[in-house]
């Protein structure tokens, strides 16, 4: 009789998909801090700002995607859980805009 194995028989070891996360989430937190201490805060800011927010995403898709195995659900699943995510980003975008918290006046008018 025929062994009957939960995972198939190719499927990859969980421990092994978990190291492999552990590895890609320590070498961008690696990075992180090499560019939070070698980059110029003063002349690259917004430069740094935008690094940091998509090395944030990056680590947010394998920890949502392999934790909490998001990785294997259908398309649609991910689809509910991202878009209101999206829609609440844009929410907290467009009132800080509105209410005038970024203060672009500040930042190009001032005397």
């Amino acid at each position: 009789m025929a062994e009957h194995t939960e995972h198939g028989e190719n499927a990859p070891s969980p421990t092994k998909e978990i190291w492999r996360t552990f590895w890609i989430l320590l070498g961008i937190t690696t990075l992180e801090f090499i560019i939070a201490f070698t980059v110029d805060a003063d002349n690259y800011k917004w430069t740094k700002v935008g690094i940091f927010i998509i090395l944030t995403l990056v680590k947010a898709y394998y920890i949502v995607g392999n934790f909490m195995h998001l990785k294997h659900e259908v398309k649609s699943l991910i689809w509910t859980i991202i878009l209101p995510c999206m829609f609440v980003l844009w929410l907290v975008v467009a009132l800080m805009v509105e209410g005038g918290y970024i203060g672009f006046e500040r930042l190009f008018f001032t005397k």
